[in-house]
This record gives C-alpha cells, sequence and structure tokens, in this order.
C-alpha cells in the first residue's frame, strides 16, 4: 500500500509540474520491469533515475512537440540564434514543457525581436512560462490563465547597473519576484491590493532572494520599447502591467496594456502577453 501510494504520489507531483511527466512514469514503470526480467536483476538507483531521465528527454525533445502541434500548439525556441533572437531565461522553461503557445504567438515574438534587434543588436526577448503542450483547460501552477496556449510571460530588458550593457537575464531565478517597486507620488497598487486582503498578490517577492536586484537593474527605455512593439500587433489581444510602470514609461495611450487585478500577483517583475 505504501508502495503504491508513493507512486500515485510521484505520478501526480510530474503530472502537475510537467504535465507528461506522469505519463512517461508509467512508461518507465514498464520498461523497467521488461528489462529487469530479462537481466533477472534489479536496476540500482542510478540505473532507474538513468532510464527515467532516458525517456522523459526523448520523449520531451522527439515526441511530444510533433503531437503538440496536432493540439495547435508549437515550442518556443530553446535558445538564441543571429536570426531568432529569442531564448527562455532558464531551461528549466524547456525541460518542464512550459514553453509550448499557438502558432501565432511565435510570429508575434518572432516580429518584435527581429524589429527590437535591428534597433538595439544586443538585446534579446528573454521569455518566462508560456502553456504546458496539450489541452486546453489544463493549469500551469501557479499560473491562473496559462492554459490555451495564448499567454506568454516575458522578462523586461535588464542591464548592468554599473557598466549599463545589456544583460538578457533576470535578477531572479525564475524571472518572478524582483520587483520595480512603486515610487513616491506613483500609484501603489501592491499596498492597495494589500488592504483589501488579498495576501498573494506580493507573495513571490517574499520568497524571491533579492541579491541581483541592485546589480541588474530595468532599462526603462528598452523596455518600454518592447511593450510598444508588442502593443502594436493586431494579433496582441491584451498585455498586463502594474499601472504604476505604466504611467513611468508614458504607455497611457495603450489600450491593450491593462491592469489584471488583485486576484493575480503582481506585474512590475514581467510582462504577460495575451492574444
Amino acid at each position: 500500500m505504501l508502495t503504491f501510494l508513493k507512486r500515485i504520489s510521484i505520478i501526480l507531483l510530474l503530472t502537475v509540474l510537467t504535465q507528461v511527466g506522469g505519463l512517461i512514469y508509467l512508461l518507465y514503470q514498464a520498461v523497467k520491469i521488461i528489462l529487469e526480467k530479462r537481466s533477472r536483476n534489479k536496476m540500482g538507483t542510478l540505473g532507474r533515475i538513468g532510464l527515467y531521465l532516458t525517456l522523459y528527454l526523448v520523449a520531451t525533445f522527439l515526441i511530444i512537440p510533433p503531437i503538440a502541434k496536432q493540439f495547435g500548439r508549437v515550442p518556443m525556441p530553446y535558445y538564441a540564434t543571429q536570426k531568432s533572437a529569442i531564448k527562455p531565461l532558464t531551461i528549466f522553461t524547456y525541460l518542464l514543457n512550459r514553453h509550448y503557445v499557438k502558432p501565432r504567438l511565435v510570429e508575434v515574438i518572432a516580429r518584435t525581436a527581429h524589429t527590437l534587434k535591428k534597433e538595439f543588436p544586443n538585446c534579446q526577448i528573454v521569455y518566462l512560462d508560456a502553456n504546458f503542450p496539450f489541452w486546453n483547460g489544463f493549469p500551469l501552477l501557479p499560473h491562473l490563465s496559462h492554459n490555451d496556449g495564448r499567454k506568454l510571460d516575458l522578462a523586461f530588458v535588464y542591464k548592468d547597473a554599473q557598466t549599463l550593457k545589456i544583460r538578457n537575464t533576470s535578477p531572479s531565478f525564475t524571472g518572478y519576484g524582483v520587483n520595480e517597486t512603486p515610487r513616491k507620488g506613483e500609484v501603489n497598487q501592491p499596498n492597495i491590493c494589500r488592504k483589501k486582503g488579498h495576501w498573494q498578490y506580493s507573495v513571490l517577492e517574499k520568497i524571491t532572494p533579492q541579491w541581483n536586484k541592485d546589480k541588474i537593474i530595468v532599462d526603462d527605455a528598452k523596455t518600454k520599447r518592447l511593450i510598444q512593439l508588442l502593443a502594436k500587433q493586431k494579433a496582441v489581444g491584451k498585455i498586463f502591467l502594474e499601472p504604476h510602470l505604466k504611467t513611468r514609461w508614458g504607455l497611457g495611450n495603450y489600450a491593450k496594456i491593462r491592469y489584471h487585478g488583485c486576484h493575480a500577483v503582481r506585474h512590475d517583475d514581467h510582462i504577460h502577453l495575451q492574444l
């Protein structure tokens, strides 16, 4: 019974984290049994881990992408190139299969990256969480709406605080939780939401290390330009951004740039884009 419960827990955890990991775990169990019967020896810990990782990586890079295409989703680029200045912040985004979107959204990002690179040759678009490869409505936790292939989070454009050179990265490992807090005189939406009892609004800031906040800082001009290029594209439906940043960056004339509400988490650490 304990073994059964343990395996069920593993399947559920892998499914929540990667959508497909639980199914691959079932395949792994079947393959392991076959191999152990043939060799008449139980596999060691390293062998079991190696077998699962092999099956998982083969599925992630070779099997899932063509199947996902039948569901109307394609992977975002795995790394930046001279032609495609787009990359994930961390390899875990695609290792966990959180980088799938509708083809039209890839086209939006590709056009934007091309224009941005022309204006700022060293600038890349760094993406965070997108969507899982299959089935509308399947939650991509902890997000509320990344479940239909139409949503994508982007990092701000950052620069080195000392050299002022572009840093195609983020001050946090995940891209979330290091915020551009409201200044004196700006609308303090996080404080408004806190007073209304929405404890989750700033929770990421509380659990995310702030070590790099003063070392890697937002490039206001380039981030503003990135958002402008996105907002001008017809395929884009909404862009979520904190009110104080919309005002600070002079984006008040763009109706697509909206406030997302206190029920979500704050958006002064990333750009939420959706078709």
